[in-house]
């Protein structure tokens, strides 16, 4: 379905792949009352405000892959850039930049894509940059692709933020949002057997009605004005083609998106699924549905006509299980999807699966079976309770910025198992999709958040553009076994009155969409101020004891975090888990005793803090903790940070400081595997234990 409309500044906006659905009535008048009103009153007001409106709902999108009835080109590489004017940015529509190469109407310089643009060249100009940049390159497809009758689909895995995609001239496709994917049918508009342009514009410009929020002001300069943009977020506002882009082909009926959920019972797993076609008229289709091990063993199957759903039972079945809960943590199986005609109308003779004449479609994907459940005091996967071990992280690292590069993400997951931790959320985003693959493949629990963050100045629009970023990201994970929660904001402002409307009609929202995994949001108010932990399954909370609040003060840890995460539970009675905390940290500084900013004082940080948690542990509320952050990240430039953010365990390069080893002996003694999993080099030989010491000193 095309759905045509126009964006705030009047330009003509096409969504292929997206439909209104979940209509709301709008009441006509809504009266704000005057100052002194009760409470209630005032949230019913703000309740009526934040539940009206249009919710939209993305179809497809399913992760590209080859198979026997699909076809991927990579458009990965280097492409042609130009940097509009920051006091121009919408020159290039006027002057119709898409119509012709870039190179016609400006100089261009090569731009990697996937890759931020802001730290690749040595012009301070382009790393801070306001406003829209452009991209093009010529690529050529097929001429078997148009003989075929295929269709085609042109795929982004992110752009950040706002993008408008013109292939040969013609619009094809707009987004906003950055770090989700989009596509549109592009099988109209390519030139088969010959050459083709892609044209792509990028604003980055964050306003109080995106999705993170931020603002833009004109600033008086050395030699004029300048836009400059602000944010309150701490971490750099990257831009550009942040994941790959990939043209690939379907059949005329393919199989457009799928919907699996799991579960066991005894040593029989089960997974049920939901396949959507492109049409739907199914009555004349089937789908049939085999599961293979990792052996490649056939170990399971099913099929279906017309509804194209069922389930498919698998005996013996190996479990999905967090790193160091299992020997075989993260076991994952492939699922191979085949559409076909009916076998009512298959050629006489045939039986069995779908004879290879009537095959349509062929699609697979990796599943991970595994239950998810959660109470008042604790979190469980497959019937078992779960401690989070884990960190907040950030998709950065120098030169690439936010570009996804496999290399790196390698690196991380390894320097993550090489720790022993069995989870992470991504904050403050959604991660590439490649990201949650490996999370699938290496058991790593993920708390998979959206882009909200610092939510404040709540509005309808504002809203409406939170639910739908929800939406896209539940959509696009919703099938990882990794993602065992949703986080629906970090550090929103919700002390604010508002807030309690606002954050009920996201965790109702979100709910709806998913209500298989529990939705928590990263609080930073204090307890008894804040109104959206009342909304949520679990109460996250990031704190910064003997950082921002009395820093350099290591005594002042342990009882302070203890009273609050009782207090979130007392309140609320949830399970609770600490989002973020930690301290920054010079590599290779050194200071004894322990000062603020030396790698020493980041582990007695952490010490602290582990007596804390060891406490919470015992009451049985308590779920987790997280570490903030994972490596060090680049920040928009300010006095606090010295190159960035510096609370990472790894340096912005992933080399160690002396808080992880720390960290690495803490996460290992927990997991559930014991003792004899336990890494060899864990612990460096010092000296002979204590009975062996005294035993040899009774001999002499």
């Amino acid at each position: 379905m095309t759905r045509v409309m126009k964006d705030a500044q009047g330009w003509p906006t096409i969504n292929r792949r997206s439909r209104r659905t979940h209509r709301f009535s709008t009441p006509a008048v809504v009266t704000f009352m005057v100052m002194g009103v009760i409470g209630y009153m005032v949230n019913a007001v703000f309740g009526a405000m934040y539940t009206s409106g249009n919710e939209s709902s993305t179809e497809g999108l399913l992760y590209p892959i080859e198979s026997e009835t699909r076809e991927l080109k990579m458009l990965d590489g280097m492409w042609n850039f130009v940097r509009s004017d920051s006091n121009n940015p919408s020159q290039g529509i006027r002057e119709k930049w898409f119509s012709d190469d870039l190179a016609r109407f400006r100089k261009t310089i090569d731009m990697p894509v996937p890759g931020s643009y802001n730290d690749i060249t040595e012009d301070a100009s382009l790393r801070d940059h306001v406003g829209t940049v452009w991209y093009d390159r010529k690529f050529f497809v097929p001429r078997a692709w148009e003989k075929s009758g295929d269709r085609v689909f042109i795929r982004f895995g992110s752009v950040h933020y706002d993008a408008i995609v013109w292939i040969n001239g013609v619009q094809v496709v707009k987004h906003e949002f950055g770090h989700l994917p989009f596509e549109a049918e592009v099988t109209k508009v390519l030139k088969y057997g010959e050459e083709n342009r892609i044209t792509v514009l990028c604003d980055n410009v964050l306003l109080q009605v995106t999705i993170p929020q931020g603002k833009v002001d004109n600033q008086a300069i050395d030699n004029g004005v300048e836009l400059v943009q602000s944010y309150t977020f701490d971490f750099f506002n990257y831009a550009g083609i942040h994941r790959s882009v990939v043209l690939y082909t379907v059949p005329q009926v393919y199989i457009q998106d799928v919907v699996v959920n799991t579960g066991f019972k005894g040593d029989e797993g089960h997974i049920d699924y939901q396949i959507v076609a492109n049409t739907n008229e199914t009555e004349h289709l089937q789908v049939s549905v085999k599961m293979f091990d990792r052996n490649g063993t056939l170990v399971g199957k099913d099929s279906s006509e017309a509804k194209l759903q069922g389930t498919v039972v698998i005996p013996q079945v190996k479990l999905w299980w967090p790193y160091l809960m299992d020997p075989e943590p993260g076991y994952l199986y492939t699922m191979e999807i085949t559409l076909a005609q009916a076998k009512s109308n298959e050629a006489p003779g045939t039986s069995g699966d779908a004879a290879a004449d009537a095959v349509l479609d062929v699609y697979r994907m990796k599943v991970g079976i595994r239950t998810l459940a959660w109470t008042n005091t604790s979190f469980l996967i497959n019937e078992k309770p779960i401690y989070f071990r884990g960190f907040g992280r950030h998709e950065d690292s120098d030169i690439r910025g936010k570009g996804l590069d496999l290399a790196l993400l390698t690196k991380d997951f390894n320097l993550l198992k090489w720790v022993g931790a069995n989870a992470y959320r991504t904050s403050h985003y959604p991660y590439s999709e490649e990201s949650m693959q490996f999370a699938d493949e290496h058991g790593i629990m993920i708390i998979d958040e959206c882009p909200s963050v610092d939510t404040e100045n709540y509005s309808q629009i504002l809203l409406q553009k939170h639910k739908s970023s929800i939406e896209q990201l539940v959509h696009r994970d919703r099938n990882h076994p990794s993602v065992v929660m949703w986080s629906i904001a970090n550090e929103p402002r919700t002390g604010k009155i508002e807030a309690d409307a606002y954050f009920a009609a996201v965790a109702q929202y979100t709910k709806k969409l998913d209500p298989t995994r529990p939705i928590t949001a990263a609080i930073a108010v204090n307890v008894n101020d804040d109104r959206a932990a009342q909304h949520l399954d679990i109460v996250s909370f990031n704190r910064y004891n003997a950082w921002y609040a009395n820093s350099g003060r290591l005594n002042m840890i342990t009882n302070r975090v203890i009273e609050e995460a009782q207090a979130w539970n007392q309140k609320h009675n949830k399970p609770v888990l600490m989002s973020e905390y930690g301290a920054d940290t010079m590599e290779g500084l050194h200071t004894l005793p322990a000062y603020i900013w030396s790698e020493d004082y980041q582990t007695r940080v952490f010490s602290q803090h582990f007596k804390a948690f060891d406490a919470l542990r015992k009451q049985q509320f308590f779920i987790g903790e997280f570490v903030w952050n994972f490596a060090d990240f680049k920040t928009a430039q300010t006095y606090t940070r010295v190159g960035g953010n510096k609370k990472g365990i790894f340096t912005r390069n992933r080399q160690p400081k002396a808080a992880a080893y720390l960290l690495r002996q803490r996460y290992h003694a927990l997991g559930e595997l014991g003792k004899s999993h336990l890494p060899d080099d864990l612990f460096l030989y010092t000296a002979p234990n204590d009975h062996l010491l005294s035993k040899e000193r009774t001999e002499l």
